[in-house]
């Protein structure tokens, strides 16, 4: 797409681009099952999940989970939503999105904590890989914040032209505001992913309920 001197969004992925949230309540009770722990709603689930993900553990455990337990629970984590997540698809309306915000000359891309290996291939297999100049996914290990990840993909974002002023990160969970925030970017947060609006309006950033809503407050940030 060639240098970059305009607005430009970070999209998250799980949660934001991609409606996992059945994946995301499934793998999450399979993992606490292997700790004899009483499964839990979506509703329950966007109340209080948090990152670094053993926090949240912690929140329904009353303890954090050794570093065996944690083990366990995120490899079941992994294998049960690789399962879950076939009957899952983009966000309603987020193609037409994409498509539009680069019809406008506007660049854009993707941050996950979702591994890189995974990601790729599932970006690409929904055909929309062409819309982002770049698709990062977590490399290492899972449970931590994004906002180092952010350092790195803004860093390679320097490259195509893109600045943190003209950046806007658009996520479902509060760690996408902090990490924004870390690299001086903007941020926007949607309800429809694992966090409750109630959870997310504390945050200090727009807060929306659709992702139509999400790129027209990105416009309105990066001017």
């Amino acid at each position: 797409m060639g240098m970059q001197t305009g607005a430009h969004i970070v999209w998250d992925w799980n949660g934001t681009l991609f409606h996992d949230n059945d994946a995301i309540i499934g793998a999450t009770n399979a993992a606490f099952a292997e700790l004899g722990m009483t499964p839990i709603t979506m509703e329950q689930y966007r109340a209080l999940y948090c990152v670094p993900v053993p926090k949240f553990y912690e929140r329904l455990l009353g303890r954090l989970p050794t570093e065996a337990e944690w083990a366990v629970m995120d490899a079941t984590f992994h294998r049960h939503y690789i399962r879950h997540r076939a009957a899952c698809g983009l966000t309603e309306g987020a193609a037409e999105l994409l498509a539009g915000w680069g019809a406008a000359g506007r660049s854009q891309s993707i941050l996950s904590m979702y591994g890189h290996e995974e990601l790729v291939p599932l970006v690409q297999g929904l055909g929309i890989e062409a819309h982002f100049i770049r698709v990062d996914g977590r490399t290492g290990p899972s449970g931590g914040s994004k906002a180092e990840h952010m350092v790195r993909h803004l860093e390679e974002l320097a490259v195509s032209g893109v600045k943190p002023a003209r950046a806007v990160v658009i996520g479902d969970a509060a760690d996408d505001a902090v990490a924004a925030r870390y690299v001086g970017a903007g941020a926007v947060l949607y309800t429809g992913g694992s966090h409750s609006r109630a959870s997310l309006e504390g945050v200090g950033v727009p807060v929306v309920d659709t992702l139509a809503e999400a790129v027209a407050e990105a416009e309105r940030l990066a001017a």
